[in-house]
């Protein structure tokens, strides 16, 4: 017997691949998936803003990578020693405003050359609550921690993410008319939202994306939220917040990613890096024995073998660490 029920993944429509390039915005669950899609040698860029929460803030950041304008000092503020953007994650903050924009305007950079370029555009949207800053009337996508005051709070509407998007997306496909958009809603819960304004905003982001998956095309949703919320209801597969997925459910979350959109070419080059992976991880007793020397000469013609056989797959850092092991 089945003691639980099972959410039913999107039929296999598209795929990618290694040889794809990919971006990923959005909330926890973009970066989670991000540093798996990285750490098993996907070419992605992960979050060029830092984590953002709401539709318009995501929005905004590809808009502003389109347009390839660099932050100016007059856009940040300071505040308990650093200088911050309310549209980029802490993770940017600096000590000075000369390295927090830096640090910004690398990214953007980095990014503005990599979107006409891209295969996938891959959104995570956590919550249609947004907080608009009174000042400017701009929603911002990070308070910094700053006074409720200086904002106000507001639901997104479904036709207001739809429009935003469907002229958003145009615009991307203006410079990249190929390029293939994943929508996916966080399965993490908002609970300062309260549990029903939770639930409202994500059945809004969902409402949303059914809309655009029918109204744009090459539009795909992944089932995210609702594999948490029913296939992984029990409160073990959560970490200790009891709101975040634990590692054990994020592994499960990967695991029908790879099902929904991973084609047999792509799982047996995942095999084959995770052998190598694996190798490299290995601690000799003798890093000059003539065992070890054979043992690395082994992983260097498995990497030469892998790039054969998949010419995009990077593993010139893993090539060289090897050579450098020999040499010593």
């Amino acid at each position: 017997m089945n003691f639980r029920t099972q959410v039913e993944l999107p039929e296999k429509e598209t795929e990618i691949r290694h040889s794809d390039r990919m971006m990923l915005f959005g909330s926890c669950f973009a970066e989670n998936i991000g540093k798996l899609l990285v750490e098993n040698k996907f070419r992605c860029d992960v979050n060029p803003f830092g984590i953002l929460y709401n539709p318009l803030s995501v929005s905004e950041a590809i808009r502003r990578i389109l347009s390839g304008r660099l932050y100016r000092s007059d856009e940040l503020f300071a505040s308990g020693g650093k200088w911050h953007s309310f549209m980029h994650h802490s993770v940017f903050s600096g000590d000075s405003a000369e390295e927090c924009l830096e640090h910004i305007n690398s990214r953007l950079g980095q990014a503005s050359v990599a979107l006409p370029r891209l295969d996938w555009l891959i959104i995570t949207w956590g919550t249609a609550w947004v907080y608009i800053r009174k000042e400017t009337g701009v929603v911002v996508g990070n308070c910094h921690k700053q006074p409720d005051r200086l904002f106000e709070r507001r639901l997104l509407s479904v036709d207001e993410i739809v429009e935003t998007y469907a002229g958003l997306l145009a615009e991307v496909r203006r410079i990249n008319p190929r390029v293939k958009v994943l929508f996916t809603v966080s399965p993490i819960r908002h609970v300062k939202d309260g549990m029903h304004g939770n639930q409202i905003s994500k059945s809004v982001l969902m409402l949303a994306v059914d809309a655009l998956q029918h109204r744009c095309k090459d539009c795909y949703y992944f089932p995210s939220y609702e594999i948490m919320m029913d296939e992984l209801r029990d409160y073990r597969f959560y970490a200790d917040d009891m709101v975040h997925p634990s590692s054990m459910a994020v592994g499960y979350l990967w695991e029908c990613f790879d099902k929904t959109y991973f084609g047999t070419e792509t799982r047996q080059a995942i095999k084959g890096w995770e052998e190598i992976k694996k190798a490299l991880g290995h601690k000799p007793f003798d890093a000059h024995s003539d065992a070890y020397r054979k043992f690395l000469t082994q992983i260097v013609l498995k990497i030469d073998q892998l790039k054969e056989k998949f010419p995009y797959f990077d593993l010139q850092k893993e090539s060289e660490e090897c050579q450098a092991r020999l040499k010593i």
